[in-house]
């Protein structure tokens, strides 16, 4: 693998577009080679993966991933880096650049016909912290060509997206991400790799596509349960739930009828007990986002 951005190159590029990192887009370039190589090594790229890239930035994930992949599919919001990051690839990687799509583009608006031909099978990113989880949450319930991924969130994102029932950051994004796959804790990154350089570690978190644990009862259903259950996440799920099943007294109800204590608490629960309660309500109220 070379070719690769280390931090004089990444600081004569910025200067060379203009670009300061700023905290409203959640920018923060790597810009140590060798944190870039073990993010693609977690990733377990095959040669027929096509990648997708939220926040490429300056490019330092973008030169890595070329090599490895069959395309690469980067998503950038910012103008002036999306603008740049073909020439730099070109530049650095030589041929295989040939294998870059770049999309001016918010990642939450992405649809899956934008990203087509070929679609994504796996999302490998150093994302914004501000709009991490919004951002694999999205892709993954827009684009079901996605198999499986890597990205590098805030250490505190990252411990919540892979905890299980009963640990004390479980919540609404771990449950749905564990909705659409299984994830595990692929290991820190620490700040001084970054530029800026952060206030936090972030950590790696890697995840596998996998069924549904229902068929019959819709996503946003389900996810309606889980920010009732979370919203009051001290409150027993009779209580959490009054508001979404139109009282207590009919929440317990649909409790026991999904095989749920209603005196249990939100944190307690996997993805296909929330699930049983969604399909075993008569009706919910709108659907969650």
């Amino acid at each position: 693998m070379t070719g690769l951005l280390g931090p004089a190159e990444i600081r004569e590029l910025a200067a060379r577009l203009g670009v300061t990192p700023t905290k409203r887009l959640g920018q923060n370039f790597v810009h140590d080679p060798n944190t870039v190589r073990r993010i693609v090594t977690a990733a377990a790229l095959t040669p027929d993966d096509v990648a997708l890239e939220v926040g490429p930035g300056l490019g330092s994930l973008t030169l890595a991933l070329l090599p490895v992949a069959a395309h690469v599919h980067a998503v950038e919001l910012d103008p002036t880096l999306a603008g740049a990051l073909p020439a730099t690839a070109a530049r650095h990687v030589g041929p295989v650049a040939a294998r870059l799509t770049v999309h001016h583009a918010d990642a939450l608006r992405v649809r899956a016909g934008d990203l087509a031909d070929p679609a994504p099978t796996a999302l490998v990113a150093n994302l914004p912290y501000n709009v991490a989880v919004p951002v694999v949450l999205h892709l993954l319930a827009e684009l079901p060509s996605l198999r499986h991924g890597l990205v590098m969130v805030q250490k505190e994102v990252a411990d919540r997206l892979v905890a299980g029932p009963g640990s004390k950051v479980y919540g609404v994004p771990s449950v749905k991400l564990a909705w659409y796959a299984s994830a595990r804790a692929a290991g820190k990154v620490p700040p001084n790799v970054f530029w800026p350089v952060p206030n936090v570690d972030s950590g790696l978190v890697a995840f596998t596509r996998r069924e549904p644990p229902r068929v019959d009862v819709p996503r946003q259903r389900v996810f309606a349960v889980v920010d009732a259950a979370f919203a009051q996440r001290r409150k027993t799920l009779r209580a959490a739930l009054a508001g979404w099943a139109g009282g207590a007294d009919r929440a317990a109800a649909v409790l026991v009828a999904a095989g749920v204590d209603p005196g249990a608490r939100g944190e307690a629960l996997t993805v296909a007990q929330f699930a049983a309660i969604a399909a075993s309500a008569p009706a919910t109220p709108p659907a969650a986002q």
